[in-house]
This record gives structure tokens, sequence and C-alpha cells, in this order.
């Protein structure tokens, strides 16, 4: 009644979160009203998300924002697409409904409530008992299994609106109660009674039946929260008559299948791969010897799907395969030779994978998602012998799809595994100890990058040999952490071996090769060797588009590398000529939010406050931080330089108070990311030190740049020549104030 009084009165719209049990038929209930809205018309939009991780929110969102042409959604970057389906929600006029189907984690939310409007409400479903669901106005209502009345009257009504009332006998009350008045069992038996053209009273006793064989299948502790045994019953008895259909013998492998997947879709190709069709074919009824075509595994599939095991729609894309979670566990439990469904389900998914995935598109997310929900049911089981390759490639692309937190989360649980199941001194444990650390770094975590790379070095060394390529990543890898912590002086120690060592072993267009390079340049670069650093990355240009094409990643990153030194050369026309273009096809190759994309812009806008551009470098470094803020983090090194820049800008247009400000909480970030006596962090603070004297604020300026000055003393010696200039600068200060 809640709801259906909330559909009718504009005032009073929100958000709704439908708690209960899994089963309960929370799920089918939000359905209902997304069909009311769409029938009466009461919407203008419908939006159906899948809400069981982040990644699908945000998928979910990105999807409708390009199918209602909000301003702003371009395709090119799910997370901006997502963000402008938001802001459109809190400023249109015309009527909508947003469903959140399966929150697993509340926060997963943060940030990704539709708006409490006038014009549309939110309806959002969960098995949780958990108040932040129901915190900010959001108000929870309870859903349980059905009354018998309510189970008596979804029979009836499914029954007859088939066209099978004949089939309702004097059992159907019993049947209900049997069953526990659970929905979802309920919809297994109304669709089994439908297409055997079976009575209450027979299917009654078959669940009977059905009930004392699961004992057998089933522990006793399997239904934590006593719904699954009825599904298992009625899924044992609708696969039954599914296994006997041609081919034979394929409903139960199927649904096994689909059982280790993620509950909120996978794509509908799987079931074309070969992976699939040879586990499908080892268990045909009449024997393994006669191949599975790829029409066949289809059909088994509309079969699954015509008694309710599984909903398929085709149109849904990467998602057209659902199954309940319920009826997924229930599957599980009573599944033979789980390693063999587990193993042919990663080899499906892994066939599927593109050759490139630095977009972040429906598919690689949806094949992202399913990974780590398989990974999860198998445990152990894709650890057998040695690692499934599949649970690599979903790390690396999450790290490439610039993911950090995900990443990071991803690979320590990988890295714990490998250690556990494979152990120290395997390669594949020290490849993933190296992608774990490679996390960090993106993620800003540089010291606890250092502390697993330097380790990694000495053991790559020692169980592989220094001129093995992946003792020579590991070496590359902890000079670029050196160089992110500022130790440059080490860094360029260690590239200048890597260098010429992946050179002679490797060549020099081998891609290790060619990373070191861009490593050495960057790290000559911050030691002021501005035209050693050019040299090399004009060369990293010409030779990633010869190689790799002018739109991969590579060689947007060395023509990134490039323009920053122009910039230090003070080529800046050369250094924005590059920089535009770069932004552009960033934006268009990997979207608005990836990393990669922000330090382009980061770089553009410096380019124009040094060309005097600093109306244009302003704006974009305003949106900058806000972005870098969101994405990354406030304490992100590439967040604190981009503050750093704005900071700046504010200082070229006569802004002194927005300008220092900024500049105060850029030495706090630089003084904990870097330490009180590293040189950036003087660099800083000298810049401090100069905005104090530009407003006016002498007595300020002055003692914060007599500290620079000690500490340059300290650590450079008194003659070396940024000493020197930085006591010169305090003399004439002192000398005109």
């Amino acid at each position: 009644m809640v709801l259906t009084q909330h559909t009718e009165r504009r005032d009073s719209r929100g958000t709704r979160v439908l708690a209960g049990s899994g089963g309960v038929g929370k799920s089918q209930l939000a359905a209902w009203f997304a069909g009311q809205a769409l029938q009466e018309r009461t919407a203008d939009l419908v939006v159906w998300v899948n809400a069981t991780s982040l990644d699908q929110i945000i998928t979910g969102y990105a999807r409708a924002a390009m199918k209602v042409g909000v301003p702003g959604a371009d395709g090119a970057d799910t997370a901006a697409d997502a963000v402008a389906l938001l802001e459109w929600l809190h400023t249109t006029e015309r009527s909508w409904l947003v469903v959140l189907d399966d929150i697993i984690d509340p926060a997963d939310m943060a940030g990704w409530w539709p708006p409490h409007r006038r014009a549309g409400w939110t309806l959002a479903t969960t098995r949780l008992q958990d108040a932040t669901l129901i915190s900010s106005g959001r108000q929870q209502i309870d859903v349980d299994v059905y009354t018998p009345a309510e189970a008596l009257t979804y029979l009836t009504d499914r029954l007859t609106g088939a066209r099978h009332g004949h089939l309702l006998d004097d059992q159907a009350a019993d049947l209900a109660t049997a069953v526990g008045h659970l929905p979802l069992a309920l919809s297994h038996v109304a669709a089994y009674m439908i297409y055997q053209q079976e009575g209450c009273a027979a299917y009654l006793a078959r669940y009977i039946t059905g009930n004392e064989r699961l004992c057998e299948l089933m522990p006793a502790g399997a239904d934590p929260d006593a719904y699954g045994r009825p599904v298992a019953v009625t899924l044992l008895l609708a696969l039954d008559v599914a296994d006997t259909m041609e081919p034979a013998g394929l409903a139960r492998a199927a649904l096994a299948v689909a059982a280790v997947c993620d509950p909120a879709g996978h794509p509908d190709t799987l079931w074309a791969t070969t992976p699939v069709t040879d586990y499908l074919a080892a268990h045909r009824a009449d024997g393994p010897s006669t191949p599975v075509t790829a029409g066949q595994a289809r059909k088994t599939l509309r079969l699954l799907h015509r008694y309710g095991l599984l909903t398929h729609t085709p149109a849904d894309g990467a998602r057209a395969v659902r199954i309940h979670a319920l009826t997924a566990r229930a599957t599980r439990e009573t599944t033979d030779n789980p390693a063999a469904v587990a193993h042919a389900t990663a080899d499906a998914l892994l066939a599927l994978w593109p050759n490139s995935d630095n977009a972040n598109t429906d598919l690689i997310a949806a094949l992202r998602e399913n990974t780590i929900i398989l990974a999860d049911i198998a445990g152990d089981l894709l650890w057998q012998s040695d690692v499934h390759p599949l649970l690599y490639r979903t790390g690396v692309s999450l790290f490439h799809a610039g993911v950090h937190t995900s990443a990071v989360t991803y690979w320590q649980r990988l890295a714990a595994q490998a250690d556990r199941m494979l152990g120290k001194e395997n390669p594949n444990t020290l490849t993933a100890r190296a992608n774990l650390a490679a996390s960090y770094w993106q993620a800003g975590r540089t010291g606890e990058a250092i502390a697993i790379e330097e380790q990694l070095v000495a053991d790559s060394e020692r169980l592989l040999g220094k001129e093995n390529p992946n003792s020579l990543t590991a070496r590359a890898n902890l000079a670029a952490s050196y160089w992110q912590a500022g130790r440059t002086d080490e860094a360029i120690a260690i590239y200048e071996q890597v260098v010429p060592a992946c050179e002679q072993v490797l060549g020099k267009e081998h891609p290790i090769t060619t990373g070191a390079r861009s490593g050495l340049a960057t790290t000559y670069r911050q030691a002021g060797r501005t035209g050693e650093a050019i040299a090399i990355e004009e060369q990293l240009v010409a030779d990633s588009e010869r190689l790799l094409g002018k739109e991969h990643p590579n060689t947007l990153a060395a023509r990134r590398g490039l323009a920053t030194s122009y910039q230090h050369a003070r080529r800046t026309g050369e250094a924005i000529a590059i920089e535009e273009q770069l932004v552009a096809d960033s934006e268009r190759l990997l979207g608005k939010e990836h990393p990669n994309t922000l330090e382009a812009r980061r770089g553009l806008a410096t380019s124009y406050r040094r060309a005097g551009r600093t109306g244009e470098a302003i704006a974009i470094e305003e949106q900058l931080v806000a972005d870098s803020e969101r994405l990354l983090g406030k304490e992100h090194p590439n967040t604190v330089a981009a503050r750093r820049g704005l900071a700046t800008s504010y200082q070229h247009a006569r802004r002194p108070g927005e300008a220092i400000a900024l500049q105060e909480q850029v030495v706090v970030d630089f003084t904990r990311l870097f330490g009180e006596n590293d040189f950036q962090t003087q660099a800083v603070q000298a810049d401090l030190a100069v905005l104090h004297w530009q407003a006016g604020q002498t007595a300020d300026a002055i003692t914060l740049l007599e500290k620079v000055v000690v500490d340059r003393v300290r650590l450079l010696g008194d003659e070396h020549p940024d000493t020197v200039a930085v006591a010169g600068v305090l003399r004439r200060w002192r000398a005109e104030s």
C-alpha cells in the first residue's frame, strides 16, 4: 500500500528500499512497479540497474544516459556518463523511476544514490538490514514470503493466465505450504506444471519425493536462511524433466555453468565458446563422442529459460543471461565435480576477452564481474596445479582501466592466494606481488609499493637471474616508485643499468625496453636533464607510432612524456600542439576520467599557463582538482600535483588569497609524501614564501625562506647553485623589507 500510494502522489517521492531474504520476490515486486510505471505512463524514464557491484551501478547509469541522450554523455567514459545521468536527474522536470536491484555492499552506493526530487523516485532491493541504506530520508519496506492466501492467488493467476486453470485442484494450498510460500519456489512450480501439464496433487507428490532425495545431496547446514531447500527441490524436479529433452543430458550441466557466473548477468555468447560446448558434450546422455553445437547450447539455454531456472534476454547484451542467486546456490550445492564447472567457465570467459581492453566497455565490465564472482565461488579450484590465466587477466584489466582501489583489493587477495597455493618463490607468485605493487603505485601508495618491489628485486634476481625479463621489469618498477617518491638519483642509477641490459637481452623494441627508456627519460627530466629526456622521448614516440599505432595507450603515454619535456625546455608551442590532441585522443580512447586522461589535462593546463593563457589553465585545473579528489583521493600524488598547478595559476592570475590557501595545503601534502628534508618539499615551501611576499606578507615570507635556505645548506651545501639562488633572494627581501 505504501508503494502504491507513492506512485500516485508526486509530493511523496523519494527512495524506498525493499529488504528481505533471498527468493521472497523483491526483484519481482520492483519489476512490477517498473512495468506499471511504463504501462500507466507515470514515468517518462524507467532505469533498471543491477546493483551488486559499483562497476555494474556505474555501467547501468552510463547505459541509461546514452539511451536518453543526457547532455555530456558521449559514450567515451563510463563513469563520466554515469555522473551526467545523476546531474540530469537533479535538474530534469521529466518524471523518472530508477530501480537499484540487489544492493550487496552499501559502500558501493556512496555518491551514487539518485536525488530526492519531485520529478522522480528510486526503488532499491537488498537482502541487507543496514542502517546506512535507510539514512538521508530513504525508507525501508520489509518483504517476506507470501501469506497462504497470496501464495494461492499467485498460483491461480499464473496458471489461469497461461490458460491452464484446469491444473488447479484441492491440493493447491498444500503445495504452496510445502514450498514455504516462497515466491521463487512457486515460480519454479508454476513453470513446471504449465509445461508438463501436471496438476497440483501430482506435483506435490513429486515434491515430497524430491525432498527426501535432497537429503542425500544437500548438507544439513547448507541452508542458513531456511529458503534454499524448497528452491533446491523445485530446481531438481525441473532439471529432471529438462535433462530428458533433446539433446538429452545438457540442462543440468548448463545450469551448473550459469550458477558460477554473476547472477546479474553474463553474455549469451559464452554459450557459443568451445570450452562450454565441450563441457556440455561431456554430459550428453548418448555419450561424449557426439559434439554439442552452439545452436544446441542455445537451445538448452532457452529450455532453462522456459522452466524459469534462468532468464535469457538477448537484447541485454553483456548481461543477457541472468540467474536468481538462490537458484544458483541450490544448483551449486547439488552439482557434481565443481572443479570441472569452474575451469570450463573460466576458459569460456577468457575466450570472450577482447585482445585490447583499454576501454571500459559493458562487455569488459561484465567479464570482470563474472570473473570476480567465479573466483569467490571456486575458491582454490582455479589454482589446481597452477593459477588459471583468467584471474591475472582480470587484475591487469582493472589496472589498465585505472580503477586503482578495485585493483589494489583484487591483487591483495590474489597475491595472498598465490603465496598460499603456489609458494613464495613460484614465478606466478612473484608476478602477483609485482602487480600488487603496481596497483599501490597507481593508487599513490608509494611506500607500500617500494617495500614490495625492493624485496621482489632481490627474490627475482636470486631465483631467476639478473637478466631474466621478470627481474629487469622488477628493477624498472622499483625505479619508477623511487621516482614517484622523489628519490631521483636512485631511480636514474637503476634505469641507467636496466636500459642497456634490456636492449642487450630483449632488443630495443621490446615493450619492457621501451618502458624502461620512458622511465629513464622521466627521471632525467625530473633531474633537470631535459635535453637527454627529449632525445629519448622523440625516438620513443616515433617507435611507438610505428610499432603499436598512434592510438595505442603506450603511444599516448610517450607523447605525454615528450610534451612535458618540451614544457621544461620552454618549447611551449610544441608542447601545446601535442597536448591538445593528446587530451582529445585520451578522452576518446580511454575515457574522460581515466588517470592517464587526467594527467594529459594537467599537462595541457601547465602549458597554457606558461603561454600566458592563464584563464584557460584555471578552467581546466579547477575541474581537474575536483575530478582527481573524487577519482583518486585527496592524498594521491597526482591530486597533490593538480592542486599545486592550480595554486600557481591563481598566482599568475593575481589571486593571492586563493593561491596561498591552496599552496599551504600543498606544503602539508608534500611534507607527508616526501618528508620534511626532501628537495621537492623545500621547493613548494619556497613557492609559498614567494606568494606571501607578493601578497605583502613580508615577515611570513622571510621566515619561511630562511628555513628553506637552512635546509638547502644542510642538504646541498652552501655553494650549490640552488642554495646560492635562494640565499640571494633572501638577502634581497631582507634589504627591501
